[in-house]
């Protein structure tokens, strides 16, 4: 992912919106790129800044945005997991076609 197509996903990313490859995707390039890291930065503090003011709260943006992209890189782990796991079941299904197969025809 470059800057410019990381740029045009903070809004979806700020609205929980990405999931799955995208997300991950988005993750690996704000941590790597200080440039987006710190747009996204500003991005969070505009729009949840403006709510956290309208509702009266008091608020530390840094550390929510912290939260904010722990909790993306954890639905992240759980993804790749739940993928391997798929994988791995798929491989034992077809393992178990394979065997009922020659136990049928005595292969």
């Amino acid at each position: 992912m470059d800057c410019k197509e990381a740029e045009k996903k903070i809004p979806y990313f700020l609205q929980d919106e990405l999931e799955g490859r995208k997300l991950a995707d988005f993750v690996e390039h704000i941590e790597g790129c200080p440039e987006c890291k710190e747009e996204l930065s500003i991005q969070f503090l505009v729009a949840e800044g403006m709510e956290q003011l309208e509702k009266g709260d008091t608020f530390n943006l840094q550390e929510a945005l912290l939260m904010k992209m722990e909790y993306a890189r954890h639905r992240v782990r759980i993804n790749r997991t739940l993928r391997y796991i798929l994988v791995c079941l798929e491989a034992a299904v077809a393992a178990a076609i394979i065997i009922a197969f020659c136990i049928v025809f005595r292969m």
